[in-house]
């Protein structure tokens, strides 16, 4: 990893090295709440990324809106060329929520439209906090809904290394169990199999592919390859491919969660039915039925 170092040829100058020095030892001294107050154009985030390069801690900066996250990830970017800076914001150009409207029997579907640049940005921001100590993630609020379970999500990783003894069947299970979807037309979050190599386009990655040789059951080899002209652009020693979802759980999971779903779903009927409801009674049942029987095929 390399050490958080700021590449800029301005200098802190004025009230900045005091504030500099002061938020790095409450940081070192463990306080929860600081304050940097100044003016718009004072310098504040040079400072604050002054701290960071200081204490030697990846940092976490919220924005209220993408507007401003944008600006802020693209200044941090620029002083920190030689680290992991990440932006992770909400991926929804357009979301209408599911609704169902019981005096006209009227039921409305959800609809997104996802930002495919943005979600690669966020896979992108995930495997490098996973990975990486130098590291600095620049987010909206819509950072802090539920992604489930970090320890969850890293027990789905698929861990390869040259030499290591694994059955290619189990790859591609894993691959699958993960949601990335076997294709011949290579794009991110799929993967294609020809004889022993398969090819892995992750979801944090623009241009380039992971390609595993199998020899048996062993890892031959390991390369990353530019997707549009095949050539190898290095060889690898191991590669750590991520989920293509945040959203993945394992298969004890999904079904515990399923089984909390029914007796939640009981528990809304009887009071629908209680109270003469008995038109969402039927609704609900029949499009959470449904949504079960897809979750438990997924």
């Amino acid at each position: 990893m390399n050490p958080l170092k700021i590449h800029s040829e301005f200098r802190p100058t004025g009230d900045q090295p005091q504030a500099i020095e002061k938020l790095s030892a409450g940081l070192k001294d463990g306080q929860k709440h600081q304050v940097l107050l100044g003016v718009t154009g004072s310098g504040k985030t040079y400072t604050m990324a002054n701290v960071i390069a200081s204490t030697q801690r990846p940092a976490l900066i919220l924005a209220h809106n993408k507007t401003l996250a944008a600006q802020l990830y693209a200044e941090f970017a620029e002083l920190f060329p030689d680290n992991a800076v990440e932006y992770f914001v909400s991926y929804y150009d357009y979301y209408q929520p599911e609704a169902y409207v019981p005096t006209t029997d009227t039921y409305i579907q959800k609809d997104a439209a996802i930002n495919e640049r943005i979600d690669k940005m966020r896979h992108a921001a995930t495997r490098n906090l996973l990975d990486r100590e130098d590291c600095i993630i620049i987010a909206s609020v819509s950072c802090i809904y539920g992604l489930g379970s970090p320890e969850a999500y890293h027990q789905m990783l698929l861990y390869l290394e040259r030499g290591m003894t694994v059955e290619r069947d189990f790859a591609l299970k894993k691959l699958t169990e993960i949601l990335y979807k076997r294709s011949e037309f290579l794009e991110r979050g799929r993967f294609r199999v020809r004889g022993d190599v398969i090819d892995i386009f992750p979801v944090y990655e623009d241009d380039a592919l992971v390609r595993v040789e199998f020899f048996g059951d062993e890892v031959a080899e390991i390369y990353r390859v530019d997707s549009l002209t095949g050539e190898i652009l290095a060889e690898l020693k191991k590669t750590t491919i991520y989920p293509a979802s945040h959203y993945v759980v394992s298969e004890d999971r999904l079904h515990t969660a399923c089984e909390a779903i029914e007796a939640e779903l009981e528990e809304h009927l009887a009071w629908l039915k209680e109270h003469g409801k008995n038109l969402e009674a039927q609704r609900l049942e029949q499009r959470t039925r449904y949504d079960l029987e897809l979750l438990r095929h997924v």
